[in-house]
């Protein structure tokens, strides 16, 4: 699985040809925003989901250093993949190396056809960002589990087909211990999923809440028990993507053209400033994906990604502000400051707190 820079280069201007001719209003955040099922299967006609998994359980067989060229092209445009977007970077690689073969038949020709929507059913109200404090549990019933509980913030639960919910399993186990993962259907009885409206009034979290939801055995993920040491491994996928510090760029794009119309020192040293930390960002990224392609742990080097790259964009947003005032701007260049202060408040807290990616580094530097 190599790719040489021809081959990247082709597969970059394939993208950006495909996107010339979608029809889509570019947003901030759409990677969690935007769902569009049409969207997602287009992308999925192109071989362009699950494109680095292994072509003997479906995939496209590529790298991720490939895929990286891929997801980078979606969200600098800001196009609408949040239909796809879970259920490629995380689920499924979760799925092939941890699902059954029943499990890896099911689902991964699904979600390579964008035929699913995954939600992530991790985040709880009392617990932050401390997944050990899970309070969801899970009962043994013939045939399989009953799950009861409540999860918070599950982006996308009002359009999702499936959800992956972490549920404690043993009750009186250890906080890290007792932990399982499991893949439900969204049409099962006793599940709710309640909006929550963020700042502007738009509604893509929600509430789930789960009473007496039965799991079927085959649909546990991996082995009983070890939710715990899956689900971090699963986290470094979902910390360390492009969408870390691209979230905003469609305001870099559209400050940028505004300093290169009126001229103003500061507002071109903010610019130079912003593209020189997004040459490094992307560097630390490609690193990433080349970790993944050799097989290394990546825990660290996500979480570097996810704490540097949440900084980067509140920053694009904060000197947005000074440079649409200094230069004016472009029609819909205000809908999209809009768009990025409305996501940048919580890129400090989806996928971990950068109070603990801090400690992950601090960890992985200690040796601990």
């Amino acid at each position: 699985m190599v790719d040489d820079c021809r081959e990247l280069d082709g597969l970059r201007a394939e993208v950006r040809g495909f996107l010339a001719e979608a029809v889509f209003t570019p947003r901030c955040d759409n990677w969690m925003r935007g769902v569009d099922r049409d969207f997602s299967r287009a992308v999925a006609e192109r071989g362009w989901i699950g494109m680095s998994w292994p072509r003997e359980h479906g995939g496209g067989g590529r790298t991720n250093v490939a895929r990286l060229v891929v997801t980078e092209e979606l969200l600098r445009a800001g196009a609408p993949v949040a239909g796809h977007w879970t259920a490629d970077r995380q689920i499924g690689p979760s799925v092939l190396r941890h699902g059954t073969p029943e499990l890896r038949a099911e689902l991964l020709p699904a979600i390579r056809r964008g035929d699913t929507v995954f939600c992530l059913g991790l985040s709880e109200s009392e617990a932050g960002s401390d997944l050990a404090a899970v309070r969801t549990r899970a009962s043994r019933v013939a045939g399989g589990w009953e799950i009861d509980g409540a999860k918070i913030w599950t982006t996308s639960a009002h359009h999702a087909t499936h959800a992956y919910v972490l549920a404690r399993t043993d009750a009186g186990s250890a906080r890290h211990a007792g932990l399982t993962e499991f893949l439900v259907d969204m049409d099962t009885p006793g599940i709710t999923v309640r909006p929550i409206l963020d700042l502007v009034g738009e509604h893509h979290f929600n509430e789930l809440l789960l009473e007496s939801v039965f799991v079927p055995e085959a649909r546990v993920l991996g082995v009983v028990g070890e939710g715990w040491a899956q689900v971090t491994e699963q986290l470094a996928f979902e910390r360390g993507g492009v969408e870390r510090y691209l979230s905003t760029y469609p305001v870099l794009r559209a400050l940028t053209r505004a300093a290169r119309r009126t001229p103003d020192r500061a507002a071109t040293e903010r610019v130079g400033a912003l593209a020189a930390r997004l040459v490094a960002l992307r560097r630390l990224a490609l690193d990433l994906a080349r970790a993944i392609d050799g097989g290394h742990a990546t825990t660290r080097l996500a979480a570097e990604l996810k704490l540097l790259g949440t900084d980067f964009e509140r920053d694009v947003v904060e000197d947005a502000r000074y440079v649409f005032d200094v230069c004016g701007t472009e029609d819909g260049d205000g809908e999209l400051l809009l768009d990025g202060l409305a996501a940048v408040p919580g890129g400090a807290i989806r996928g971990g707190a950068s109070e603990v990616m801090r400690t992950v580094i601090a960890r992985a530097e200690l040796g601990r």
